[in-house]
């Protein structure tokens, strides 16, 4: 059909494409509601004796499946992208310990706003092992791209609202499980460094990455559950109602494999930057869900240091995509 023969009620191009971008947007957007809500599903179902059992559980309903979508591309990776991926499962499997025992110790709206400090923490790391920070303060000895006045702004903003939200009860020594969850913010930079530096798995596709790095963490797991002497798998399994299956497979499904598979698909039809912003709302739904469902009261010093935290980690990616 001819420009001129078509049909008066064809959508205009513009908004054609903006209904293509919304469908590519709203798959990306349950997944940080998902992710929002893994805090609160990983409390409901997990107890400080139970944590390795219920990881274990987690992603061993979840390997096999990326085995079978991946087993050519596993066939294909070679012995150093076997070695870097393993090692990148290692700091994986240490990430979610110390989210999982976090959250059994703290309130889900805590959980996921302390660990959103990733997005402030990745570019600050990145700049101390390039050496750029003393460029950004001023100093024209390093180089590389300068962190910006505005992000470290941003950065002090958003550590400032987590001190205010650790505080919602008055000014108090952190809880445990907060400070397990700041170690897994810096366990999450950790990797994502790791990620960058290890040069074997850069020519690795990211299913057969995922699939080696979720096994070596189900391997981790596996070890600990059999060496810890406390609840294995098994028996937590034997234990589970209604109620705790539903949130291991929320767990296991959703947050896991529904939300890799939407990532590998959203990244070819849309931007890296939009995928960032949009999985960057996860703390938002987070405190959401912890408000909403689980009744976490934050107090006037919770609330704003909320406000803090959405804002200056907001305010950082957009001036980390603008370097």
């Amino acid at each position: 059909m001819t420009a001129s023969s078509a049909s008066p009620y064809a959508a205009p191009a513009p908004l054609a494409a903006r209904r293509r971008a919304w469908l590519t947007d709203l798959p990306l957007l349950l997944v940080a509601v998902f992710w929002g809500g893994s805090y609160l599903a990983a409390k409901g179902i997990t107890t400080s004796h139970t944590v390795v059992a219920v990881l274990v559980l987690r992603f061993a309903l979840v390997v096999p499946v990326l085995v079978a979508a991946g087993w050519r591309g596993l066939r294909a990776l070679t012995g150093a992208q076997w070695r870097g991926a393993a090692l990148l499962g290692g700091i994986l499997a240490g990430i979610f310990l110390l989210e999982t025992y976090g959250v059994v110790h703290t309130s889900a709206t805590n959980a996921g706003l302390i660990i959103s400090l990733t997005m402030i923490f990745t570019p600050l790391a990145e700049a101390a092992v390039t050496r750029t920070i003393p460029r950004a303060l001023g100093s024209a000895q390093a180089g590389g791209t300068p962190i910006s006045r505005g992000f470290l702004g941003a950065a002090a903003l958003s550590v400032t609202g987590v001190v205010l939200l650790t505080q919602g009860a008055g000014f108090t020594a952190p809880s445990s499980g907060d400070v397990l969850i700041l170690l897994a913010a810096v366990a999450r930079t950790a990797h994502v460094l790791a990620m960058a530096r290890i040069k074997a798995v850069r020519s690795a596709d990211s299913l057969s990455l995922t699939t080696v790095q979720l096994g070596t963490a189900v391997l981790v797991f596996a070890v600990l559950a059999a060496a810890g002497g406390g609840v294995t798998p098994w028996a937590a399994a034997l234990e589970f109602g209604p109620r705790e299956w539903a949130g291991l497979i929320f767990l296991s499904v959703f947050c896991t494999l529904f939300a890799f598979f939407v990532q590998m698909w959203a990244v070819r039809r849309t931007s890296p930057s939009r995928v960032s912003l949009l999985l960057g709302t996860e703390p938002l739904w987070a405190a959401l869900a912890g408000v909403a469902l689980a009744g976490d009261r934050p107090g006037v010093l919770g609330l704003a240091g909320a406000v803090l935290v959405l804002g200056g980690t907001a305010w950082g990616r957009r001036g980390a995509d603008a370097q």
